[in-house]
């Protein structure tokens, strides 16, 4: 079956120009068997989708609902947990990605980086403090990321490898021009979140790919020194202001997982 991994819906995140109901037509008309909705640290998108699944036009089509979370120390992972699950505490980001692990661990789903190796602010190698003891303990490597540069794609090929964990692939579509430029191959049947993480925990014959988008301004930007400093100052700074009690929140998490179950 043939996967998108990584989609941004409209509802869901605000960089994002494409509902979901049009990631669900396009990918019917180019052949896919489903995607996924990776909204950053939001389920938004996933609730769109949950109006409107039953509708007849959609039929055959499967969507998974999983979430880009932020982490403190980590950069972007990406989360499936399984059907009907949707952790409150995942919409505050900032967390570290210690402590993500054993939530997602805990309530029976999967993890793993996006991107590992793109830009530094976001992807998990461009973490300094990063611990690589958590490869360890994440379930699959996004190895194949259309927004990513080609040896950012070929380093993430081999961490996957290295750890023996199987690789995704997805676009990471914000806008309709990238739908349909990467692909997930699985052999095993998959028709829900329950199956999906199956597949990846256990290891079904998974495979990915797809071409990469031209470079573009925004992308130059992320890379510069300018782009890295503005992210940092909203994802610590501006995230605060968003999320005042965030803090709060995490350690109460800490102190007590059953409080967000």
């Amino acid at each position: 079956m043939k996967f998108d991994l990584h989609c941004h819906t409209k509802e869901g995140s605000l960089d994002s120009k494409v509902p979901v109901e049009e990631y669900a037509r396009r990918f019917m008309e180019l052949g896919y068997d489903g995607f996924m909705i990776a909204d950053h640290n939001s389920y938004k998108g996933c609730k769109a989708w949950d109006q409107v699944a039953n509708d007849p036009a959609y039929e055959g089509l499967t969507v998974i609902r999983g979430m880009e979370y932020d982490t403190k120390d980590a950069g972007h992972i990406l989360v499936i947990l399984p059907d009907g699950v949707y952790l409150p505490i995942l919409k505050t980001r900032g967390m570290k990605c210690s402590r993500l692990i054993l939530l997602v661990h805990i309530l029976g789903g999967v993890l793993g980086p996006a991107h590992p190796y793109g830009v530094s602010t976001s992807s998990m190698m461009g973490f300094k403090k990063m611990n690589p003891r958590l490869l360890k303990h994440m379930d699959f490597v996004e190895v194949f990321n259309t927004c990513e540069l080609p040896e950012s794609n070929r380093l993430a090929s081999h961490l996957a490898l290295r750890y023996r964990l199987p690789g995704i692939g997805g676009s990471d579509s914000h806008v309709t021009d990238y739908i349909g430029m990467a692909w997930t191959e699985i052999d095993h049947p998959i028709l829900c979140n329950n199956d999906m993480i199956h597949a990846l925990k256990f290891h079904d014959t998974v495979s990915a790919g797809g071409r990469e988008r031209k470079m573009t301004l925004k992308g130059k930007y992320k890379e510069h020194w300018i782009g890295r400093n503005a992210y940092r100052i909203y994802n610590r700074g501006l995230g605060k202001l968003l999320s005042p009690r965030r803090g709060f929140h995490h350690l109460r998490l800490k102190k007590d997982h059953r409080h967000f179950f």
